[in-house]
């Protein structure tokens, strides 16, 4: 059974990069650093473990300005996908978000994931940016 954690510490979040890393940069040989930035300390960053203690999925919550949350860094390891990790990530986000009484969640779902964020309840605001020239991003919103 998959249990939703909460980073709370240095180590952990160290563990999330390298998920982070291994899904989100390593396929289009991106550096590491690309996948944190200095938000890190006041984000929540969520996740879930196997049975072997390795982090197979992650997620992480910001509060931008005026009560706007964003979604951001969310993997799932390859062999995890479609068992509902991904949507489990999302909804401890957003019950963390309406912890800190945010209006709004968005995020920027890569094109292949666009399918899977409205099944979260998410709309398109905009087309948005290319990632590195070749991954077509979308801004995505969901209002509470």
């Amino acid at each position: 059974m998959f249990k939703i954690k909460i980073a709370h510490s240095p180590a952990e979040v160290e563990r999330i990069l390298e998920l982070r890393v291994k899904i989100l940069r390593k396929p289009w040989n991106q550096p590491a650093e690309t996948a944190t930035d200095n938000l890190e300390v006041i984000s929540i960053n969520c996740y879930i473990e196997n049975e072997h203690k390795e982090i197979v999925a992650c997620g992480r919550l910001q509060e931008n300005e005026n009560k706007i949350g964003q979604i951001r860094f969310m993997a799932v390891d390859d062999k995890q996908q479609g068992k509902g990790l991904g949507k489990m990530i999302v909804n401890a986000l957003e019950n963390e978000g309406k912890k800190l009484h945010l209006k709004t969640i968005e995020l920027q779902a890569r094109e292949n994931a666009v399918e899977f964020y409205k099944s979260c309840g998410y709309t398109i605001k905009e087309k948005s940016f290319l990632l590195w020239g070749i991954i077509q991003h979308y801004l995505m919103e969901k209002e509470f």
